[in-house]
């Protein structure tokens, strides 16, 4: 009996916490519209288009305060640009693993490096 007073009481709170969650989405757009009214209103009167607010938007984030990794790569794949090559620096020289040095050392240079050899030995000349 205690369990089915737990359940019913579980779904009670569940079922008022979506409707406050409505509500809290329904004010928040209700506070809204009228500074997104505001916003377009000011962007006609100064011809601003909507690609312009995109490329300042995303300027001023990176300048404001650096994103998560993965949020950074999909802003610069929204923006159209692409992420710079880094040349390798070391080889293996039995199968040809490349590592640029950035990053955790790969296990084939870590295992060599554990049996004795030194990294500089993988340098590419």
């Amino acid at each position: 009996m205690a369990r089915e007073n737990y359940a019913a009481q579980q779904a009670r709170i569940e079922k008022e916490i979506s409707k406050l969650r409505k509500r809290a989405e329904a004010l928040q757009m209700k506070r809204r519209k009228p500074v997104l009214a505001s916003i377009v209103r000011s962007m006609r009167e100064y011809g601003i288009s909507p690609d312009e607010v995109v490329a300042a938007m995303g300027r001023t984030r990176r300048a404001a305060s650096p994103a998560p990794t993965t949020a950074r790569k999909a802003a610069a794949n929204q923006a159209g640009t692409t992420r710079r090559v880094v040349a390798p620096k070391y080889r293996h020289p039995k199968t040809g693993e490349t590592w640029s040095g950035r990053g955790k050392a790969p296990r084939w240079l870590t295992a060599a490096e554990a049996d004795g050899a030194k990294r500089d030995s993988f340098l590419i000349q």
